[in-house]
């Protein structure tokens, strides 16, 4: 089985405004804490169906590489688990096309049908002052995928920047990977990694953020289930737990304008 090779001093990632318009990496110099929140099963709830039906279109992918469905369940875990994403492990391991993998998974999702305006995340969003802190997502997802789910939640003024996964490179690196993580602070700009806020819904992401030095971490364990995979990060209050996604102005109270909750 071939293994793509992947150059770490050239990690790709796309830099976009909320818009999925290209832009350039933030100027160095801005002194401001980045506060980078992760999009899937983060802006909108895990309840929404969208993850069970991410899993059935990927599925569906790894039948029609022939295999057979018991070896693509594992497998579909095994990447995920080990590279923090199932196409990751696909353009490894199988010399799969990720642009066809997302047009044929997350571009296939029909987001329309359950993504509606969240007002009270645009409100907490909007009550961060933004004198003294800095608002980016980073995500796995390709870049359309990130344009569409904020455009579709109503969020699209609410942050400075997007990094995402470039998925037209073929190889690229993602969360939890170290190389993703220092792309994502070059593209910010290059701001103090030990003052970075991070919120995102993956144990796993959570452990490779505190690894390159976040410090200031929110797991958002929405169904209670990731928690415990922290290995023991949130009782060494190296991440906060959190069930709802509005208990960010409780955890990071600091980051709010006075009187906006």
């Amino acid at each position: 089985m071939t293994v793509a090779k992947l150059d770490p001093s050239r990690p790709t990632i796309n830099i976009t405004t909320p818009y999925g318009v290209p832009r350039g990496p933030a100027p160095p110099g801005d002194d401001r804490p980045v506060i980078w929140f992760d999009l899937d099963n983060c802006v909108y709830s895990k309840k929404s169906g969208i993850s069970e039906m991410m899993k059935e279109k990927i599925g569906s992918y790894f039948k029609r590489l022939g295999l057979p469905p018991d070896e693509a369940a594992q497998l579909h875990h095994h990447y995920y688990t080990e590279y923090g994403l199932a196409i990751r492990g696909l353009v490894r391991h199988h010399q799969v096309d990720p642009l066809d993998y997302d047009e044929q998974c997350d571009a296939a999702l029909p987001l329309e049908n359950v993504l509606h305006e969240n007002k009270e995340l645009k409100e907490m969003l909007d009550s961060v002052d933004r004198s003294k802190f800095r608002v980016w997502a980073l995500t796995n997802a390709y870049k359309n995928h990130a344009t569409r789910v904020l455009s579709l939640i109503g969020l699209q003024d609410c942050f400075e920047g997007v990094v995402s996964c470039d998925y037209g490179a073929g190889e690229f690196f993602c969360k939890p990977e170290k190389e993703y993580y220092a792309a994502a602070l070059t593209a910010a700009g290059s701001p103090d990694p030990s003052k970075c806020y991070f919120v995102d819904d993956s144990a796993l992401n959570m452990k490779g953020a505190n690894a390159v030095g976040w410090a200031k971490l929110a797991l958002f364990d929405e169904l209670g289930d990731e928690s415990r995979k922290l290995n023991g990060l949130d009782k060494e209050g190296k991440v906060s737990v959190i069930g709802d996604i509005l208990e960010l102005r409780k955890v990071w109270s600091e980051v709010f304008v006075q009187g906006s909750a």
